[in-house]
């Protein structure tokens, strides 16, 4: 039977769903899921019996104007312009946020959990064939915005294949050795690209003294030396931010495990968000790329093995993560656990390896929250821990969700593994903050770089070296230091500051001081690149004469002192001597205002005293500390100690230094993200979908 022509729904509220008659029960009505999968190959509608009805709800009534979409959380009004869709367990949706949601398999209510026996399918947008107008094969009104088709579930099928993507309730296996064989071909035009400009794709490394010249006569015990270095651009990210895809140009492929909290606080929003974000990350991930999927309440599950992201991987990768559902309580070790042995049992590597760590409570099974001293190195599996032979293993970036996560345990993790500590603050900013982190791991470009300095004149020592979180060390004879830097996102940067001690100089003009040298692993072409030595030179002047001090060293000095400030002030907040800490970022903050960075107007410590002043208002009360101020602090610290950008607060917009170490690629991940979001003024600006079904035009 050919379906019944849709009214328009500007006309009459009579015909909104929840007059339907065949309506169950409420006895009858039982479920989860959400908003999941970006816009992609939109699947027509099929023709269906009589007894299968077409809806469209034209308008809400008086009483149901005033909720919300419980997928994208935007109001639901009349005459707003969207369709609104009533399930018969009666919760109502976006038409558009609902269709997504089961156009994956899913067949529960994201609200009550009820199992529907009809569920919602996209109508038809079909593409016309070149040089012919586009039809409206089922005659609905042309300017109808979204169209619907009830279609009754057929029985569930006993048994499954691969490629009817199977969401693997199995029990866990004794090995994960299931892991996808790698493809890593890269024809002749992509080897010309990667191999082109060799000295493009080297690390690039600057020497700064902290003043130009030295007076031959003149002793200093503390000279400071200021290494800075700088990894290669990427050939991966040229203009793509608005693209679907990301771009095939060759880049170093990534094994990616997401360990994800679905413990019962988690009900609701927070997962139809995560879902959402992790549906970008699979999106964004290349075919070579492989994703693996951990979830965990009370006990953790593999819920989609080590797989790469192929077209057909990605479907199966956004069902599974659809189907999870929040229940049970936090148990962050057990989810890490089953994460690390991913990496550890899979039988192939790609270049790039890392575990994302999502959770917005505490770990109840682990770690006794009422013992004096917490060991939060318990939560960290002992195969990823780091070791004195090879240093950081598997680094775990992990990401605190909401005002109840366990921020102190959480840092953590990330500091012990070598991963970084985001604070998600705000649910709305998930997704954005997925996608910076994702935007540096696609876009690693230097592996296990590794730093020496050596003296070069007989009577200069070594003092210290400030590398933050960074493994570091002077030998015995203070002639030599190494910092293992480890890997490098494409244009990121870091800066060491070296102390030492200048002698006098009669007999020259100038005093060769160090000798710094490079050698780190390109992950694309495995091969090892050693850099030519970089000499440090400090010029030897018969008087002494007053110098302007380096602005780059400088900064780097008020970047550390702040960095200080910040563990001091976490230090006496967590004794609960608020005041103190807030006198402490006061003071830093005085101090770097006579900098001589400060007053040429740096941006760096413009953005070092909006942090500090932040971090001060989340220290106004015992309450604010404990809801948001820990946390804040505590990314502050992981961003500083790594110099590597986190997520922090409620945005990953403004002027805080969280933004100060963003690389391009991470920008241009976030920038795409957010072009998958409407773009809207109000608070729901990143809880909106950008697209409509109707004015999208068809992925290529």
């Amino acid at each position: 039977m050919h379906p019944t022509k849709l009214q328009n729904k500007q006309q009459s509220p009579r015909n909104h769903v929840a007059d339907n008659d065949d309506s169950p029960p409420p006895s009858e009505r039982r479920s989860d899921a959400a908003l999941l999968s970006l816009p992609g190959d939109w699947t027509s509608a099929p023709t269906t019996p009589s007894s299968n009805r077409l809806r469209l709800s034209k308008s809400l009534s008086r009483s149901a104007s005033k909720k919300t979409c419980s997928i994208c959380l935007a109001t639901m009004r009349r005459g707003d312009g969207q369709a609104i869709f009533m399930a018969e367990c009666s919760h109502s949706f976006h038409f558009h946020c609902i269709a997504s949601n089961v156009k994956h398999g899913n067949q529960i209510c994201p609200v009550c959990r009820a199992k529907w026996k009809e569920i919602p399918l996209q109508g038809p947008t079909l593409e016309p064939p070149k040089g012919k107008a586009r039809t409206n094969s089922l005659d609905w009104h042309q300017n109808n915005d979204f169209m619907t088709v009830i279609r009754r579930l057929p029985p569930a099928r006993s048994n499954s294949v691969r490629n009817a993507a199977p969401l693997f309730r199995a029990p866990d296996p004794a090995v994960f050795n299931d892991d996808e064989s790698l493809d890593h071909e890269i024809d002749s035009t992509e080897k010309k690209v990667s191999d082109g400009d060799d000295g493009r794709r080297k690390v690039t490394v600057l020497t700064y003294t902290e003043v130009p010249s030295v007076a031959k006569t003149s002793v200093s015990d503390s000279f400071t030396v200021l290494v800075h270095l700088k990894a290669p651009l990427s050939n991966s990210w040229h203009n793509a931010a608005m693209s679907t895809k990301i771009t095939q140009t060759p880049r170093a492929p990534v094994d990616l495990v997401t360990v994800l909290d679905i413990s019962g606080s988690m009900a609701g929003t927070k997962l139809a968000l995560l879902k959402r974000a992790m549906g970008f990350v699979i999106q964004n991930l290349g075919p070579n790329d492989r994703l693996a999927v951990i979830a965990f309440s009370s006990t953790a599950r593999r819920l989609f093995p080590l797989w790469r992201m192929s077209e057909s991987g990605r479907q199966q990768a956004l069902q599974a993560v659809n189907s999870l559902v929040a229940n049970g309580g936090t148990n962050i070790a057990e989810g890490l656990r089953k994460g690390a042995k991913i990496m550890e049992d899979r039988r192939e590597s790609n270049p790039v390896a890392s575990i994302i760590l999502l959770s917005d409570g505490q770990d109840t099974y682990t770690v006794n929250s009422n013992a004096g001293s917490h060991n939060y190195q318990l939560l960290l599996p002992l195969s990823i821990r780091p070791d004195e032979a090879s240093g950081f293993k598997i680094p775990v970036h992990a990401f605190g969700f909401g005002a109840d996560h366990d921020a102190s345990s959480m840092h953590s993790i990330s500091e012990i593994s070598g991963g970084t500590f985001s604070f998600i603050e705000t649910e709305s900013v998930i997704q954005d903050a997925f996608a910076q982190c994702i935007g540096g791991l696609l876009s690693v470009v230097v592996k296990a770089l590794s730093v020496k300095i050596e003296c070069v004149h007989p009577s200069v020592r070594l003092g210290s070296l400030k590398a933050g979180s960074y493994r570091n060390r002077i030998l015995s004879n203070q002639r030599i230091g190494t910092i293992d830097v480890g890997d490098l996102y494409a244009d990121e940067e870091r800066d060491f500051l070296l102390s030492m001690n200048v002698p006098s100089e009669t007999s020259s003009n100038e005093t060769s001081l160090l000798k710094v040298t490079c050698v780190y692993n390109d992950p694309l072409t495995k091969e090892s690149v050693s850099l030519e030595a970089k000499e440090v030179r400090i010029e030897r002047t018969d008087l002494a004469r007053r110098e302007d001090v380096s602005i780059e060293v400088d900064r780097q000095h008020n970047r550390i002192r702040a960095a200080e400030a910040m563990a001091q002030a976490r230090t006496a907040a967590e004794s609960r001597d608020l005041a103190s800490a807030v006198s402490i970022l006061e003071n830093v903050r005085k101090a770097l205002s006579t900098t001589v960075s400060a007053k040429s107007h740096d941006r760096l410590c413009i953005s070092l005293d909006a942090e500090l002043k932040e971090m001060q208002e989340r220290m106004a009360s015992r309450h604010v500390y404990e809801a948001s101020g820990r946390a804040y602090i505590l990314s502050g610290l992981s961003s500083h100690s790594w110099q590597r950008a986190t997520a922090r607060g409620d945005s990953m917009d403004g002027s805080s230094l969280v933004q100060a170490y963003q690389t391009p690629s991470m920008v241009e991940m976030v920038t795409r993200s957010q072009a998958t979001l409407l773009a809207t003024p109000s608070a729901q600006r990143l809880l909106r979908p950008s697209w409509s079904f109707a004015s999208q035009p068809k992925p290529r």
